[in-house]
């Protein structure tokens, strides 16, 4: 896991934990549990992220990390996305616009169901990333919902140079 799973593994539950100081999210290639694969996530972390963790902070054992893993990807987790359940998606106010994927860790069914519970979702494209073609529209998309769902008061300066 790199950082930039680690990004986006933040989404929902930086909207969960600081919703209130969130006025917009992309959650792109949401990471989430895929039934056909159960331990895929556990064990792709157990094999390089944790080993590297573990090397940059000697403090860290494998023991931590696996229990930290387990609390992640198994048990209660072990159905959605990994970080917040279906009834914080289902009340998240937050519009959210998914970039969805289908990898191993990004399932495409897990994405298309936050979409639809979530009040306020929108979807991109989707494969969005193929051809750059593609991408271009998936990032027009992502542009334009940024800027409409931009507080009012970033927003003013824009609307006075308009007049």
């Amino acid at each position: 896991m790199g950082d930039a799973g680690a990004v986006r593994r933040l989404d929902w539950n930086l909207l969960k934990r600081a919703g209130d100081r969130v006025v917009a999210a992309v959650p792109v290639q949401p990471s989430g549990y895929r039934h056909e694969m159960p331990d895929l996530s556990y064990n792709n972390n157990m094999k390089s992220w944790g080993p590297e963790l573990c090397e940059r902070s000697p403090d860290i054992t494998m023991a931590q990390v696996d229990a930290f893993l387990t609390n992640m990807y198994r048990g209660d987790r072990a159905d959605f996305v990994y970080t917040v359940s279906r009834e914080f998606v289902r009340q998240c106010q937050t519009p959210v616009l998914v970039l969805p994927d289908d990898v191993p860790g990004h399932p495409y069914v897990v994405a298309m169901e936050s979409v639809y519970l979530a009040p306020n979702a929108q979807v991109t494209l989707y494969p969005w990333k193929a051809n750059s073609k593609q991408i271009q529209i998936a990032l027009r998309h992502v542009r334009g919902f940024l800027r409409e769902n931009r507080p009012a008061a970033a927003a003013q300066p824009f609307a006075a140079a308009a007049k």
